[in-house]
């Protein structure tokens, strides 16, 4: 499945690099353009239209990562390049600060649904416990004794 993802991705990001202009495409090394094109799904048909934006057209979004990275490693200026890492580097530090929020180990077993377990099982339990007294506890062990 993510195989045939990939292909298809790098099927789109090859004829897409059809129409960026060849100085942009040389700056793109070899090898990459070699692993595009040997993992690419030959089978997939994808028309380009360069009138239209990325977002306009059926592109996949790991093909849309692709021109991302390649944008940023490859064509972008100094200023764009130290721009796009900041905010590469912003969204990370967001998304882990949601994850220990929401997968702190402190707070992962103080669930109040645990607490509300224990409470529903206390009311089923199958003898009823009745906490006495202390009074009465010693009332009881009399009565016992004198009877006997």
């Amino acid at each position: 499945m993510i195989k045939l993802e990939y292909g298809i991705a790098y099927k789109e990001v090859l004829e897409i690099l059809k129409y960026i202009p060849i100085e942009d495409y040389n700056k793109i090394p070899k090898d990459k353009i070699e692993l595009f094109e040997t993992n690419a799904n030959k089978d997939y048909i994808f028309n380009y239209d360069p009138n239209k934006t990325l977002n306009e057209q059926n592109v996949s979004k790991i093909a849309k990562g692709i021109i991302a990275i390649l944008f940023r490693d490859y064509w972008a200026t100094e200023t764009q390049r130290q721009k796009i890492i900041n905010m590469q580097n912003y969204e990370r530090r967001k998304l882990e600060e949601e994850k220990l929020k929401k997968y702190n180990p402190d707070n992962l077993f103080k669930d109040s649904s645990t607490e509300n377990i224990s409470e529903t099982i206390k009311e089923k339990a199958l003898i009823e416990t009745k906490k006495e007294k202390f009074h009465e506890k010693i009332l009881k062990l009399l009565k016992k004794f004198f009877h006997n």
